[in-house]
């Protein structure tokens, strides 16, 4: 591996235009480098981590991504004022959208992602599925363009038999993604996916796709120059999902062979070199009971689970895209790519798992983050963070190494156990549960597992409790919440002359409490 030197490179200040645990990473890889970051804030991000980190931030907007992350002209504006001569998108926001990466080829900004060509080609998912049935990968069945007609989605969804999937067409990250399972369910779930692709990607557009179950759900990563070089990273496992978002992620997948790894990365890379794809990318399968493989979509950007494949073949992707949007080639070839150990991901988000997941807000009271041998934190997380309800949930990422998916597995256990929030319901006691399932570690699941096992428990957990009259659940939750405001409000008052102690006593606490609800 080469020694990266931006000397020479035509940026040196790069505005990142995204927030949360990714516009951290992003600064992290470019002060590694020497390059300036630029980071951008909304109302309700003033005092975010990413903003604290940056060489620069500027305000562009209000608390809604409409007019904040999402305003292109407004992000332009700082670019151009700060001086920056790159945009690094991160992933989600405007990371696949084509006008974006116009208005910076426009404004003479090098976009730290694929050039405008891919994006229309796999950016858009109809049009990547049109695109991939050209070179001969096996797709999903289900339709080849967006449906705006009812009456045609319903014809379509006929033809294809239930249960089907509405899928937005700008889209990415599990967003405006709706499991539909019988007739009646279509035209409603047609309204809400339209309406959660607008809100995600300012496009409203979906399509229809048949709905492969049971199935895994395998991914690509590739990189590609502007030199002809395109490369594949291995797979990625990324069957443990709820409403069609990944929670866990791991490198190697636990059940991908030699042969079928081969097959599927080498359709990834012909499929790259048939529209001549630039910078990172995932390439995303199903994988059906019968060993089939089906091509889902082309994330034309990094993707959240990116730190596993980094732990199993020591490359740094961030920087690796920075390199290629210089103009430089890789800094390795396919050849030297040695896959290594088992890597597992864990998504940390503002959401309350025994209540269907749904999103959650807070202040960070109190925070312990793990550490030691085979550990990595990315996060946006510090004591004291407002947690906003404008945007995705996602706090941070914990990725751990082993050299084999055992220890993997055990070093995953041990730090989740570290790993202490106070103040904001997490995904943290679904990620311990997880851990200790035997279907998870025998690798026996597949992206219904949280349906079957997890929502189950959860469901048997609520109806074995006493039911309450609405006005005395009201007066509970009234004194519960005005019990909690008052102890945090002391406990942060205290945090800065006996901070050690109050977390002592705050893990003792949420100790008994998981005792309690097992």
């Amino acid at each position: 591996m080469k020694m990266f030197s931006v000397a020479g490179w035509p940026f040196q200040k790069v505005l990142i235009a995204n927030r949360g645990e990714i516009a951290v990473r992003i600064i992290r890889a470019c002060r590694e480098l020497g390059l300036k970051s630029v980071a951008v804030y909304s109302d309700a991000d003033r005092d975010a981590l990413h903003v604290r980190m940056a060489d620069e931030a500027y305000h562009i907007g209000p608390a809604v991504a409409a007019r904040s992350y999402l305003h292109i002209p407004t992000l332009i504006e700082v670019a151009r004022r700060t001086g920056a001569q790159a945009v690094h998108p991160g992933y989600g926001f405007l990371a696949e959208n084509a006008a974006f990466v116009e208005a910076c080829k426009e404004a003479g900004l090098i976009f730290v992602g694929p050039p405008v060509e891919a994006q229309l080609a796999m950016g858009e998912k109809t049009a990547a599925r049109r695109t991939a049935q050209g070179a001969g990968v096996p797709i999903v069945p289900g339709a080849m363009s967006d449906v705006e007609d009812d009456t045609r989605a319903q014809e379509i969804a006929e033809s294809l038999g239930y249960p089907i999937l509405l899928k937005a067409a700008a889209g990415g990250g599990g967003k405006g993604i709706r499991f539909v399972r019988e007739a009646k369910e279509l035209l409603s779930s047609l309204r809400t996916a339209r309406s959660e692709a607008q809100s995600a990607f300012g496009d409203g557009r979906v399509y229809l796709e048949k709905a492969i179950v049971p199935a895994r759900h395998i991914e690509v990563q590739f990189i590609a120059d502007t030199h002809g070089n395109v490369v594949h990273l291995g797979e990625r496992e990324c069957s443990i999902q709820r409403r069609h978002q990944k929670l866990i992620e791991e490198s190697p997948s636990p059940v991908v062979d030699a042969e079928l790894r081969e097959r599927m990365t080498g359709a990834t890379v012909n499929l790259m070199r048939s529209i001549r794809y630039v910078n990172a990318g995932t390439a995303e399968f199903l994988l059906g009971p019968d060993g089939s493989f089906y091509f889902l979509e082309v994330n034309a950007r990094i993707q959240v689970e990116h730190p596993v494949t980094e732990w199993c073949t020591g490359i740094d992707l961030v920087q690796e895209q920075f390199r290629v949007a210089a103009g430089l080639p890789l800094s390795f070839t396919q050849e030297e790519i040695e896959l290594r150990g088992a890597a597992i991901e864990c998504r940390i988000s503002a959401e309350d798992p025994e209540n269907r997941f749904l999103p959650a807000t807070g202040t960070v009271v109190a925070l312990q983050e793990p550490a030691g041998p085979g550990v990595r934190v990315d996060s946006s997380l510090y004591p004291g963070l407002q947690v906003p309800l404008f945007y995705d949930p996602l706090l941070s990422k914990l990725i751990v190494w082993g050299k084999d998916r055992a220890q993997a597995v055990a070093r995953m256990r041990r730090a989740l156990a570290e790993y202490q929030v106070m103040g904001v319901r997490t995904t943290l006691p679904f990620a311990r549960w997880l851990m200790e399932h035997p279907r998870f570690i025998s690798a026996d699941f597949s992206t219904d597992f949280i349906a079957e096992e997890w929502e189950q428990r959860v469901q048997v957990a609520m109806d074995g409790q006493e039911q309450l009259a609405p006005d005395q659940l009201a007066a509970i939750v009234g004194s519960l919440l005005m019990e909690e405001a008052a102890e945090e409000e002391k406990l942060r008052r205290r945090s800065a002359v006996n901070g050690s102690e109050e977390m002592n006593r705050w893990r003792d606490a949420a100790r008994r409490e998981a005792l309690r609800r097992m």
